[in-house]
């Protein structure tokens, strides 16, 4: 095959992914004197990170004195049935305030108490309100935010640029090799070090709040040059997506519903979450109505609402009333928040869904309750990292934000991905710079390695007359929807695995028309082949986990099992196949364990 021209740019750390953790490890990494640059497939602000609404969690103190990061700590980790991370979970608990006042220094216009402090709202698993928070846009401003910071640091970003391998030198990063997706040319990257920050992987099911970039790039991308994976049996379906119309089935609801007063209920009109309440939070929980309203209207009880459970509790729960024929006419439960609050007070509070109902579904969410339901939001498992520096098994390769696994365990709890994002992207951009100081020349790539991509990357171009890559697609998010959804079984995971396999041959033939310049069946195609490797490395480690454990459901192993209890699954790819094989979680120390004795 004859040579093609590529254009090549070097530099000391590239980031991949342009979101809070991609953009706020570049900072890092440009100011600790490195030459940096953000490579991202949209737009520069188009980033995943802007449909987080309601918050970035941390523990303050502003609205309640008594909250510490012991106190967000406990609930990070009770919240993830304790198959976290500890040292992840720790650090994030304490760093977080100082992130999100960094960021109010850098000109994000958070919401204010009367006395001008952050105002901080209630949210699921929370026991204290610590959200921060804008309105219900706090995601985009965050972006905003940071985006500015950026651009004024005067960091190359490459926009529309979609890194496709990871080039090494030996055991460590070389640099990575990707395209425009406006003229199909081939873009290579020299660099010392490697930060991924490419989000989720919701694309691969039927029904996600998931946009289209969330195709499990970074995932793949570090699962192809040698990194571990864990926990990716691990995937939360949000409680709260929109079911109708069709055309916006699944788009996100905030759980700030929730936390400024909304209620589920069945088609009944009945408050369900009273019947669901799990004994591992009875204690702190609302037993009645009564109680949840008390709780709502005056918190000094410390109790809280059903409604404001972990979201893979409240998830379950509203299958299990749909399942029971108690459903809305759309297959969904209903939101109420106009029956308890003002429209005035909802406007304000909640601006975003106000008009998401509003334009979406011509419902008036301060007349009317909505419809809502569970859809597939974020992946708990992903990369293994480092807790302290972020670095993966492969030498000069980081990550940060919902593409590294450990902080969330089993299920995340609501607003900790904003707060994850600028520690842990801090924390990435730091220790890559200082990992490409410290390497004393810049790794050579290897050219034949180049063009071995370069030809993969046009295979379907040569390949006439094979499948369409959006038929593929269609029957890979019909497969991950139905049998690796929200509750799951063997025989259907296990049937999974075959399709998996028959959408990998599949795929070998898969042939696109037309040019290289923006085409869309091209870009699918490429993105087919990390679709079906995280759907796999999913459907491998739900096989492997006989226990249900938060995002993880198994109706034939519904309990949890003392043995899951204490191992992480850890996955690696050799010979094309996914190696699993159980790993003790890391031991923590005794001053944190006394933590959850004393009930802080």
């Amino acid at each position: 095959m004859a040579t093609e021209p590529y254009e090549t740019h070097e530099y000391d750390v590239i980031v991949i992914g342009a979101g809070g953790a991609g953009l706020r490890a570049a900072i890092e990494a440009s100011a600790k004197g490195v030459r940096t640059a953000v490579i991202c497939k949209s737009l520069l602000g188009k980033a995943h990170t802007v449909m987080a609404e309601g918050g970035m969690a941390a523990a303050m103190g502003n609205v309640w004195p008594e909250d510490n990061w012991k106190v967000h700590f406990r609930d990070t980790m009770r919240g993830g049935k304790m198959l976290n991370n500890w040292r992840m979970a720790q650090i994030h608990a304490q760093e977080s305030p100082d992130r999100v006042l960094e960021l109010e220094e850098w000109g994000a216009l958070f919401d204010r108490t009367k006395d001008g402090l952050i105002l901080q709202r209630d949210f699921g698993g929370h026991r204290y309100a610590r959200l921060a928070h804008v309105g219900d846009r706090t995601g985009l401003e965050m972006i905003r935010t940071l985006q500015q910071h950026a651009v004024h640091k005067g960091i190359d970003v490459y926009m529309e640029c979609n890194v496709q391998r990871l080039l090494k030198d030996g055991d460590k990063i070389a640099g990575a090799f990707g395209y425009w997706r406006e003229t199909g040319a081939f873009i290579l990257f020299r660099a010392k070090a490697v930060v991924l920050a490419t989000g989720g992987v919701g694309k691969s099911w039927k029904v996600t709040s998931n946009s289209w970039e969330c195709t499990g790039d970074g995932i793949t991308l570090a699962t192809d040059a040698g990194a571990e994976l864990i926990d990716m049996e691990m995937v939360q379906f949000h409680p709260t997506g929109m079911v109708w119309p069709p055309s916006v089935r699944g788009i996100l609801v905030t759980e700030g519903v929730r936390g400024d007063g909304g209620t589920l209920k069945n088609s009944s009109g009945e408050r369900f979450m009273f019947k669901y309440i799990p004994e591992f939070f009875k204690a702190e929980t609302a037993d009645n109505e009564k109680e949840a309203d008390a709780w709502y209207e005056d918190k000094k009880n410390n109790r809280r609402t059903p409604d404001l459970l972990p979201r893979d509790e409240v998830a379950r729960a509203i299958n299990s009333e749909i399942k029971a024929g108690r459903g809305t006419p759309h297959g969904g439960v209903f939101l109420d928040i106009a029956s308890r609050r003002p429209a005035d007070y909802i406007q304000k509070r909640l601006p975003s869904m106000y008009h998401q109902f509003k334009e979406l579904a011509d419902v008036d969410i301060t007349k009317e309750p909505m419809e809502i339901g569970p859809t597939c939001h974020y992946i708990m498992g992903g990369v293994r990292v480092d807790a302290d520096t972020t670095a993966t098994a492969v030498k000069g390769l980081f990550a940060a934000g919902e593409v590294a696994a450990g902080l969330h365990g089993a299920n995340r709890l609501g607003g900790n991905s904003l707060s994850d994002l600028v520690v842990f992207g801090r924390r990435a951009g730091l220790h890559a710079a200082e990992y490409a100081q410290a390497l004393p020349s810049q790794p050579v790539v290897d050219a034949g390695e180049v063009e071995r991509v370069m030809h993969n990357l046009l295979k379907p171009f040569e390949n006439t007359g094979g499948e369409n890559p959006y038929a593929i697609h269609a029957d890979l998010q019909e497969t991950m929807q139905s049998l690796v959804g929200l509750i799951r079984v063997e025989p259907e995971l296990k049937e999974a695995l075959d399709k998996l396999a028959e959408l990998r041959k599949r795929l070998d033939n898969v042939s696109v028309l037309g040019g290289r310049q923006y085409n869309p069946g091209w870009h699918m195609a490429l993105d087919l082949h990390n679709m079906l490797t995280v759907s796999l490395a999913c459907t491998v480690g739900a096989i492997a986990r006989k226990e249900s454990r938060g995002g993880h459901t198994r109706d034939d192993y519904p309990t949890t099992d003392p043995h899951f209890a204490k191992v992480n699954l850890v996955m690696r790819q050799e010979n094309g196949e996914m190696r699993l094989r159980e790993e003790p979680l890391p031991e923590m120390p005794d001053e944190l364990k006394q933590l959850f004795e004393e009930g802080h």
